[in-house]
């Protein structure tokens, strides 16, 4: 009974000393890791100097146009010009049958020589019947008939030399010569096609592309817009390059001269609400032809203390109003709202809410709230920055 006794107790004893040593601390007590300040790549706003440019579509126009039409009724009995080529002032391009004109021509000739034959014997008659009343060998009536004669041989000269000088005018219209130089088109008419006086379809048209006309439309909205940053000494609208322009061909490419802006037009298309502004753009081989379709690089004018941000770093609220996050002297980060201005390449002109020397974040907003301190760290131009990285455990 006593052994029975003794083995109850011994194995009691050992499962309380198990379960205590199984309740015990198996090792050494962990902490639970703590959270340091995010980590934030930060740009410092540095101003510089950007030249504003806008681009509008617009097309080319000939520099000038000349429609070749007659000025005088006839028969074409020559075309010289071969469509297509060059022509210079003054080149003959077609010609009317002189015959006619000729005719008239030498008639008004004869009339003149006549008037002039005549009018010695009537000057003579004057002068003697002058010195004749004086004495009263003749009457008076009889010296005004002589001066009346006089006075129509006059006027018959100048009526014979008018008729002679339009005589010589429409017989230098039978050949029909360019005004202008340039390229000449196509002809309309051909040898033995009659041909009147200023008739509504042209013979052809010649037209200079060497410069060549560049007519870009504007919006009044943008032109007014333009003209309140120049007003508010925004924009430094001198240089001699201002007013360069640099055109894009319809496939893309730049043209490889610069054109210069002309002049801005008066007045606004009512349908379109635009104004047309010209270019006048060199083109000595011809590769511009009217009626292309081309794009105008314009420059609107210079910001010598603009600030620009990676478009990367700008956030928006629900409405959409544009904000950033930036490191205040404190080390913490605050929202702060701005204005964009427009895109300057792949980067936002802010017009308001940042200046000069502010820490913007541009990596790591994951985290932030407003307030929170941050561990900022600054991105190098042209690098890449990390993401956020994990925090370690002490």
């Amino acid at each position: 009974m006593r052994t029975s006794s003794r083995r109850y107790w011994t194995w009691m004893c050992l499962a309380v000393g198990l379960l205590a040593a199984g309740c015990g601390p198996r090792g050494p007590k962990q902490q639970a890791p703590q959270m340091g300040p995010p980590e934030v790549g930060v740009v410092t706003m540095r101003p510089e100097r950007v030249v504003l440019t806008t681009e509008l579509p617009g097309r080319t126009a000939a520099y000038r146009v000349a429609d070749i039409r007659p000025q005088v009724n006839g028969i074409i009995v020559k075309r010289v010009f071969e469509e297509g080529a060059l022509v210079a002032p003054g080149d003959l391009l077609y010609q009317i049958d002189p015959s006619q004109y000729q005719a008239a021509y030498d008639q008004a000739k004869a009339a003149v020589d006549l008037a002039e034959a005549s009018l010695p014997a009537a000057r003579s008659r004057e002068e003697r019947f002058k010195e004749l009343v004086a004495s009263h060998a003749v009457g008076q009536q009889d010296y005004d008939d002589a001066l009346a004669a006089l006075r129509r041989a006059e006027a018959q000269l100048e009526v014979s030399k008018a008729a002679l000088e339009t005589a010589r005018i429409n017989l230098s219209y039978t050949p029909i010569k360019s005004p202008i130089s340039g390229r000449i088109g196509r002809s309309s008419v051909t040898e033995g096609a009659l041909v009147t006086a200023y008739q509504p379809v042209p013979l052809a048209t010649v037209q200079q592309l060497d410069p060549i006309n560049v007519d870009v439309p504007q919006s009044t909205a943008e032109l007014l817009k333009l003209q309140r940053r120049i007003a508010d000494g925004k924009f430094n609208t001198s240089g001699a390059e201002q007013n360069n322009v640099q055109i894009i061909l319809e496939d893309g490419t730049p043209y490889s001269r610069e054109g210069a802006l002309e002049f801005r037009d008066v007045t606004v298309n009512p349908t379109t609400g635009s104004v047309i502004m010209r270019i006048v753009v060199p083109n000595p081989h011809n590769e511009l032809l009217p009626g292309m379709f081309v794009r105008a690089v314009i420059r609107e004018g210079v910001i010598d203390q603009a600030l620009l941000m990676s478009q990367s770093g700008v956030n928006r609220t629900p409405k959409g109003d544009p904000f950033v996050w930036v490191v205040d002297e404190a080390g913490k980060a605050q929202m702060r709202m701005v204005t964009i201005d427009r895109a300057v390449g792949n980067r936002w002109l802010i017009s308001s809410g940042l200046s000069d020397g502010d820490k913007v974040i541009m990596e790591g907003v994951q985290r932030l709230r407003p307030g929170v301190p941050v561990q900022a760290s600054a991105l190098e131009p042209g690098v890449k920055p990390k993401g956020p990285q994990a925090p370690k455990a002490e």
